[in-house]
């Protein structure tokens, strides 16, 4: 008997559309931008219309085929997203000038990537005439059976095949945080970068999407859920891969935070700071079950004791999580609890049939749904 439910935000609760829009921009600008590679600076400006993002993002994304690659590959956060995406493109830049480069290149692999050394690589780019070909991704990951943080591991394959170099620096490292810190820039804007990132912003005049959210049913319909799951005895929660930044505001702004104890919202923030405290652990994010595990036992809790949570856990039965992705489902295995998916993400109702192939135990075409299985 389910007992207590915890949510994922976004392709849930809230849109991810401005989400996948940041992670578009973040690629582009770290390209073209004289901040970073400098290929078209030109072409850079921090007010794009909303066509001109529509555009972006389909050139980046393959009209959005990239994404749901990497999704269907288990791979959830948005910042490892934007650093596969952006790393595989800097290795297809670097081998068009190998021939003539391979000195640098060796240097440029053999430490870790920093916005200098970004800089550097842009001016030695600039040389010569070289293409960006977003094409390639699909073509290039497809030849691996990675799935989520192998992922990332596989860049440096791709450098081995593509550079002749032998590297590790593609992992999670300075290039991570770099496009970590150019996301956050789009996503929360100028106002809240510093409180966000703990850095001020290096390319000013962005706004934000922050105020902008966008609810997956009516808002008050929503709360209603909540208030009814409250009345009815669930112990609800959220794990969100969000930031709690960008989880508290949005929750606030649309009066659902009262529903919530706040030790029971677990977002990007705590699983940063587990990963910080225990640097041998790669990633603790979805579809590690970190997040719902520390959902279920409340913030406060020591990461130690959350990673030594045996699992499945006892009574599993009574947890139903609540996700968009494959990333929540295969976390929800691991722990041994119930799993609904909703059909409001990425993919929409093309993801039934993925969600049927992996034995969801619910599918719902909205959270509002989740009346009708309890």
């Amino acid at each position: 008997m389910i007992k207590t439910i915890l949510f994922d935000v976004d392709g849930v609760l809230l849109s991810e559309e401005h989400y996948f829009d940041a992670s578009a921009l973040t690629v582009w600008e770290m390209l073209i931008s004289c901040n970073y590679l400098a290929l078209a600076p030109e072409k850079f400006k921090t007010d794009y219309s909303e066509a001109e993002m529509k555009t972006i993002r389909e050139k980046v994304f393959e009209n959005d085929q990239v994404l749901k690659f990497m999704k269907s590959r288990g791979l959830n956060a948005n910042w490892d997203m934007i650093h596969l995406s952006f790393s595989h493109q800097l290795i297809h830049l670097l081998s068009q000038i190998k021939e003539n480069e391979i000195e640098k290149i060796t240097k440029w692999c053999q430490a870790p990537i920093n916005r200098e050394t970004l800089l550097e690589m842009g001016r030695v780019l600039s040389n010569y005439q070289v293409e960006v070909d977003f094409s390639l991704f699909l073509e290039d990951f497809a030849r691996s059976e990675a799935m989520k943080q192998e992922l990332l591991s596989y860049l440096n394959v791709l450098a081995k095949e593509k550079l002749g170099v032998e590297t590790s620096i593609f992992e999670k490292g300075q290039l991570w945080s770099i496009c970590e810190h150019v996301s956050q820039e789009w996503y929360v804007g100028d106002e809240h970068v510093l409180a966000s990132t703990g850095r001020q912003s290096v390319q000013t005049g962005k706004q934000g999407f922050l105020a902008n959210e966008t609810t997956l049913a009516p808002r008050d319909k929503i709360a209603e859920l909540f208030q009814f799951l409250k009345s009815a005895g669930f112990m609800i929660g959220i794990g969100t891969g969000r930031p709690a930044l960008e989880t508290i505001q949005p929750f606030q702004h649309l009066d659902w935070l009262k529903h919530f104890d706040e030790k029971r919202i677990v977002t990007a923030d705590e699983v940063l700071a587990a990963e910080k405290e225990l640097p041998e652990w790669k990633s603790l994010s979805k579809p590690h079950p970190y997040t719902y595990v520390m959902g279920l036992k409340s913030k406060g809790t020591s990461v130690q004791e959350c990673l030594n949570t045996v699992l499945p856990i006892e009574n599993g039965e009574d947890v139903l999580v609540v996700g968009d992705s494959l990333a929540d489902l295969l976390a929800a295995r691991q722990l041994g609890c119930q799993f609904a998916a909703v059909l409001t993400g990425l993919s929409g109702q093309d993801a039934r049939n993925e969600f049927e192939q992996h034995e969801a135990d619910y599918i719902l075409d909205s959270v509002l749904d989740l009346k009708s299985i309890l």
